[in-house]
């Protein structure tokens, strides 16, 4: 089995890695994590979870349409987060965004992201639409 690189012109990649990974021949899409950044790579939400966890999303919807897909398609999500205290603001954006679709979730607090701005970042594993 092989992979295709997924990596969205819209957002500027801050590292050294792909945005995700469409399994080829398979069915599933790996996303890296995502945090608010916009498509010139900066920062959107400072100080605010619930426009972070927005731009988080609006990131990896633009990154699975490159693949077709949407966050219909999202089937487990992995939230890290600097402070739990931010989880209500941030599932209050996640329920407007993902609408009745519920994907296998994890939510955990970090002691730090890379830049000291970021709240929120996340990563998602999805399926290739038929």
């Amino acid at each position: 089995m092989t992979a295709k690189k997924i990596n969205s012109p819209k957002i500027k990649s801050l590292g050294v890695y792909t945005q995700a990974i469409q399994v080829t021949g398979g069915s599933l899409i790996f996303l890296s994590g995502c945090v608010s950044v916009d498509g010139e790579g900066n920062l959107v939400g400072r100080g605010d979870p619930a426009a972070q966890m927005r731009q988080v999303l609006t990131n990896i919807q633009t990154i699975l349409a490159e693949a077709g897909a949407g966050l219909e398609n999202v089937i487990k999500v992995t939230v890290f987060s600097v402070d739990l205290n931010n989880r209500k603001a941030m599932n209050e954006v996640r329920l407007e965004m993902f609408g009745e679709h519920r994907p296998a979730s994890t939510h955990v607090q970090v002691s730090r992201l890379i830049d000291p701005d970021w709240l929120v970042e996340v990563e998602c594993v999805a399926e290739t639409p038929e």
